[in-house]
Parts: structure tokens; C-alpha cells; sequence
């Protein structure tokens, strides 16, 4: 039995700690150490959490087991174009793993994606991700390729979209 609720500022650590566990699991096997820790810092630090919630920059979504936090989301409509819904961070924890909650949570964002009345949910997926296979199976495709700058490492992505 799960539960899912919009997080507030109140959920920051509880995300971090979250986006900490996942991310060692996740990204291990294709980053190196030193830039999974810088990463982890520069986008979820509790500063930059925190603002994202309070500005309403990102929405984020916690899903919940038996009470226990094990999963989020956080969304927002793409700054330079607002018809598109950028699905910026899916993680549930390596405990959780294949109990269908990371569908659960896209399934979520779809539903409050249509609500608004917008058609486009986009998300970027690093290319040696293994989810990226999940995401195909969720509908999503390639749209193209981009590097992004942060720091003195490179996210090397797929951008991918679903038509709603």
C-alpha cells in the first residue's frame, strides 16, 4: 500500500536522503566517485531544494510505503517553453526497486501534466542510464542528445518525450 502527496519545504532532507541512497546505486556503475558527490551537492543541497519548493520552481511529489518515504518526483513546465512538462527527478530507493512505484510516479506527473491541459512531459535520462530502457516502456523516445555543463563534469543525456 502506498500513498502519494505534494512534498513541502518540511520533506527537503527526507528527499536528499532519498536522492543520496539512489544515487550511489544508480550512477556508481557509469560516474566516477568524486562526480556523483559533486552532483549530488550542487543539486540537492537543502538550500536549493528548499527554493525549488518555496518558488514553486519544481513540484515534487512523495511517494510513500507503509508511511515510510521511499520515492519522489519533481516537475515543472519547460522555462522557455510552458506547453512542454519537464519530468526533472524520478528516484525510489534500491529497497523499492521493481515494485512498479517509479510507473506509479510517472503515471502521477502524467495525470497532473494532462490536468493543466499540456500534452508534452519531457525528461532527460543519462545515456548509459539502464532506466532508460524503463522509460521506453513508459512511452518516452529520443527526441536528441545534449551535454550539459555542471561544474567540471558533463551530464551526457538523451532527451526524451511522451506525447500525452
Amino acid at each position: 500500500m502506498y500513498t502519494i502527496r505534494t512534498a513541502t519545504v518540511n520533506d527537503v532532507e527526507t528527499i536528499i536522503q532519498i536522492a543520496d541512497q539512489t544515487w550511489w546505486v544508480t550512477y556508481s556503475p557509469i560516474l566516477e566517485k568524486e562526480q556523483i558527490s559533486f552532483m549530488l551537492n550542487e543539486i540537492y543541497s537543502t538550500d536549493k531544494i528548499s527554493k525549488q519548493i518555496e518558488t514553486c520552481a519544481q513540484t515534487f511529489i512523495l511517494l510513500s510505503e507503509a508511511e515510510e518515504p521511499v520515492a519522489f518526483a519533481a516537475y515543472s513546465p519547460r522555462e522557455e517553453n510552458a506547453d512542454i512538462y519537464k519530468l526533472h527527478k524520478l528516484y525510489c530507493l534500491p529497497k523499492t526497486q521493481g515494485k512498479g512505484y517509479g510507473k506509479v510516479l510517472i503515471n502521477e506527473v502524467i495525470q497532473r501534466t494532462t490536468d493543466v491541459g499540456k500534452k508534452v512531459l519531457e525528461l532527460n535520462v543519462n545515456r548509459y542510464n539502464n532506466a532508460k530502457a524503463f522509460y521506453e516502456k513508459m512511452g518516452f523516445a529520443v527526441a536528441y542528445e545534449e551535454d550539459i555543463a555542471i561544474g567540471p563534469y558533463w551530464m551526457n543525456d538523451y532527451v526524451m518525450r511522451k506525447e500525452l
